[in-house]
């Protein structure tokens, strides 16, 4: 398999990047990884690089993107952070990625088991990673179906607040982006948020909050 070039990444649509983002959680899950020659890729992609999707993803050690999604050199952005939250940088990053470099689709990619997500379940405060954790803290205060044990604890409560997570995530995408927005609205660029199991390595992508020429508005509960 070969790196993506210009005019590959120009005849994509965010529909196609999706797919083939499924297609390679699918191999990765079957484990049959395409037959890539890695140090030529490096190679092809020496003088430029054209990917066609940007993941951003938590800095958990189990959830790679370019091997959750069976990609190679040159294939994807991948943006890591914690929780995973949005920032300025954050932002910008994803802004160059589409606007510049021609990426076609954002994902925004939680996780079960986070322990971003039970740190705020909890109220850990700890140095710098308090501030981290209070823009999750939203997230928590919208999961109102949980009444009891609304710990890291319980982990249903968990999972749900690490899905609203990635819903608040998504809509934070189009409210402090102009610049996404409006490649979005054009059906450009495509934004979706999807959540990873590190117990199956399945990822389940959330058609509700899939965005491409239109801006959708959804409630924050927590449903895919």
């Amino acid at each position: 398999m070969r790196a993506h070039t210009r005019d590959s990444q120009a005849t994509l649509t965010p529909a196609h990047a999706l797919e083939y983002l499924q297609q390679g959680n699918q191999r990765f899950k079957d484990n049959l990884r395409a037959n890539r020659d890695l140090l030529r890729q490096v190679n092809e992609t020496r003088e430029g690089q054209f990917p066609f999707a940007t993941i951003l993803s938590c800095i958990d050690s189990r959830t790679s993107a370019e091997l959750i999604f069976d990609q190679g050199f040159g294939d994807i952005f991948s943006i890591r952070v914690a929780g995973p939250v949005i920032n300025e940088d954050i932002l910008g990053s994803m802004e160059f990625s589409a606007k510049v470099a021609g990426s076609r689709l954002v994902v925004v990619l939680g996780h079960s088991h986070c322990g971003a997500i039970q740190g705020a379940c909890d109220g850990l405060q700890l140095g710098n990673l308090s501030t981290l954790l209070n823009k999750i803290q939203p997230s928590v205060y919208f999961e109102r179906q949980v009444k009891e044990n609304r710990t890291s604890a319980n982990v249903e409560f968990v999972e749900r607040v690490s899905h609203i997570q990635v819903h608040r995530s998504v809509e934070e995408v189009i409210e402090r982006s102009v610049v996404l927005r409006q490649l979005i609205e054009r059906g450009e660029l495509g934004l979706v948020g999807a959540t990873y199991s590190v117990e199956s390595g399945d990822v389940t992508f959330f058609d509700s909050t899939y965005m491409c020429g239109e801006i959708k508005h959804f409630h924050l509960d927590g449903r895919a």
